[in-house]
């Protein structure tokens, strides 16, 4: 073989190489593009529970998680705005409200039509620790670490304007309610990805209540296998959480790759049945509204609100 025809080759091969890594980032180019138009593609997923005891109306909870708002989101603001014309009877925040250290009015200002509802809430990592750059592949990894000298949010002042409204904050407590004349007995955690997780119990003659007029619904960020087993065998007729952001990156026609803690990927959004010893709550997983602030896409995996209507059954 001549010189020439080894450097022809050689070239023809530089070439292979320059077309396949332009293709790739074009692909990534083009994959990210729609990702940043996707994260913007708010919808609202309606479930059905038929949970509550014979002859109860049906009872409306707008579950929120994962809104990581920065300033200057207004689509996100009008779209949490425009939930108000839902008319919940009880609207559930699961945490991870912020994305920015300068989050806090912006937020309150577009959460204002839903404070107005009755309320419940337990805060998550990113209510009070600022977002990192990082690469996303870490999340394949498992479940994402907060850095020792992460930058602190003022979850405080969050949680006095949800308060302030008269929305109940859960953190490793418990509360009963009156609602749409049915007891409500409300226990919750804080954030189990960061373990601070206390179990507060149930309050005070729960296990005693005659089960025709009250419920247990448990409220946590993030959905480990522990904290589900707990509340499971605890009798817990509903669980709600967010955290995992329905995978954010997934597979179209797959799903869920990832659900960054240690939740089945399958899970990572939606309503299903959590088994513990015999016991079965229903557990419904949002799949968030928002993104941190370095990974601002999500593909084949639109933010989500979630309004479950619990009905008595047929």
């Amino acid at each position: 073989m001549t010189d020439s025809t080894l450097a022809s080759r050689a070239r023809s091969i530089g070439r292979g190489f320059a077309v396949t890594a332009g293709t790739g980032a074009a692909a990534g180019a083009a994959a990210f593009g729609y990702g940043l138009w996707e994260k913007n593609q708010f919808v609202l997923r309606e479930e059905t529970l038929p949970i509550l005891p014979a002859g109860q109306s049906p009872f409306r909870i707008l579950h929120l998680s994962d809104i990581h708002f920065v300033p200057g989101q207004k689509k996100k603001a009008a779209w949490l705005q425009s939930l108000a014309d839902l008319e919940p009877n009880l609207v559930v925040n699961t945490g991870d409200n912020l994305s920015h250290a300068k989050a806090v009015d912006p937020l309150l200002a577009a959460l204002r039509p839903l404070l107005e509802f009755p309320g419940v809430f337990v805060p998550g990592s990113n209510d009070y620790f600022a977002p990192s750059l990082k690469n996303p592949a870490l999340y394949l990894l498992g479940p994402s670490k907060v850095k020792p000298k992460a930058n602190l949010l003022d979850w405080p002042r969050l949680r006095s304007g949800f308060g302030m409204a008269g929305w109940v904050d859960l953190t490793n407590r418990h509360q009963s309610l009156a609602l749409n004349g049915m007891r409500f007995d409300f226990s919750g955690v804080d954030d189990p990805h960061l373990k601070r997780e206390k179990y507060a119990g149930w309050p005070r003659g729960t296990v005693n209540q005659d089960a025709s007029d009250h419920l247990k619904v448990a409220v946590l960020h993030a959905p480990y296998q522990r904290v589900l087993d707990h509340f499971t065998e605890e009798g817990a007729d509903l669980l709600l959480a967010g955290h995992t952001h329905g995978g954010q990156l997934c597979i179209p026609g797959y799903g869920a790759v990832v659900s960054n803690c240690d939740l089945p990927a399958w899970r990572a959004k939606g309503l299903n049945d959590w088994t513990n010893n015999g016991r079965t709550t229903p557990v419904n997983v949002s799949g968030g509204i928002g993104t941190s602030r370095f990974a601002p896409v999500r593909i084949a995996c639109k933010p989500e609100a979630v309004l479950l209507t619990l009905t008595s059954p047929a």
